[in-house]
């Protein structure tokens, strides 16, 4: 028997707003900075555009980044990082002796979602020693917590922060995340800020409950990284080189030089947009006359009901994740302690 299947249930979802604003093709102001390869993306979105972005009301902010795998730009990165954070966190006027509370969401036992743990072991935990009187100035209280997931404790992770929270009194919290994105380009070369809050598991499809000034009773600073894709974006940006591949080699086939060239040496890539579609059309019939957006939507919607679209991370993702949970430890260490790098 034939079971009817409702596609509604089947809609794309991003961690990122970039992503949910460029999707839906939304006019939002933004302020866009860059410093050396790191660029920098300022938004906010008004209460109006809530429900149709799908997030919440607030500020993001997204730093993009071509790799932190070598020194140089390690530092490039988390000056940059720094500094947005710091500016997010003027808003709250913290005094120096307030607490700040550091929740790391995740598994510790996936890579891919270990990013917040793994943050959260790194993070200089002073809290015990302002009880003690053991803390010199330069230095704030700051608390830790590695919460786990429903799956580990039986236990809804938000409700877990809420009693946390109640007992430790911070004056404000910051959360870090593991996220989902709609590009390769982009898993493991972008930091999102936000003051708005976060949704654990979202991006995967574990609806949590969020974390959220509205829910734990005080701010809440997000930090998010996307380190997973799904199957229906990896096909699609395939399809997508697919076409920029094609239109490359109909211009360049009568050039002597590029018959030489190797096809992995290849810029195809950087192709511009086919404005006239004629090369998609060509190469992929009707299903190249769809706009980009609609073309990822309906392979979502073929591989969303089958189960098999799965969420994929780079083979390499050991050692980025670690790379980049080096770096916002260090973001916050030095942005909470004034004299953590003294």
């Amino acid at each position: 028997m034939n079971k009817e299947i409702d596609l509604a249930n089947y809609q794309i979802h991003t961690d990122l707003v970039m992503e949910s604003i460029s999707r839906l093709g939304e006019k939002i102001n933004s302020e866009i900075l860059e410093d050396g390869d790191t660029k920098v993306t300022r938004v906010y979105v008004p209460t109006s555009m809530e429900e149709k972005i799908g997030k919440r009301s607030g500020n993001y902010v997204t730093i993009e980044f071509q790799d932190i795998t070598d020194q140089q730009n390690y530092e490039e990165v988390l000056k940059v990082t720094k500094k947005e954070f710091s500016k997010l966190l003027e808003k709250f006027s913290l005094k120096p002796d307030d607490v700040v509370m550091v929740v790391g969401l995740g598994n510790m036992k996936s890579t891919p979602d270990a990013l917040g743990p793994l943050v959260v072991d790194q993070v200089l935990v002073t809290n015990h020693l302002f009880l003690l009187g053991e803390m010199s100035l330069g230095f704030r209280p700051v608390v830790a917590l590695a919460p786990g997931v429903m799956a580990q404790t039986g236990l809804e992770t938000s409700d877990f922060i809420v009693s946390v929270v109640k007992k430790v009194k911070p004056k404000l919290l910051i959360v870090l995340d593991a996220l989902a994105s709609q590009s390769m380009e982009r898993v493991n070369t972008t930091i999102q800020l936000t003051d708005t809050g976060i949704h654990p598991g979202s991006g995967v499809g574990n609806h949590r409950k969020e974390i959220s000034r509205e829910v734990v009773g005080v701010p809440v600073v997000a930090i998010g990284v996307p380190t997973v894709v799904s199957a229906a974006t990896i096909v699609s940006d395939t399809i997508e080189y697919m076409t920029k591949y094609f239109t490359y080699t109909k211009k360049n086939m009568q050039n002597p030089s590029s018959k030489l060239q190797p096809v992995t040496m290849m810029n195809y890539w950087h192709e511009p947009e086919d404005e006239n579609l004629e090369n998609d059309i060509e190469l992929l019939g009707k299903i190249g006359s769809l706009s980009d957006s609609d073309k990822r939507q309906f392979i979502y919607e073929i591989l969303a009901p089958t189960g098999y679209n799965f969420m994929v991370t780079p083979k390499e993702v050991d050692f980025v994740v670690g790379k980049i949970s080096h770096l916002l430890s260090e973001v916050l260490n030095q942005t909470l302690h004034q004299a953590y790098d003294k």
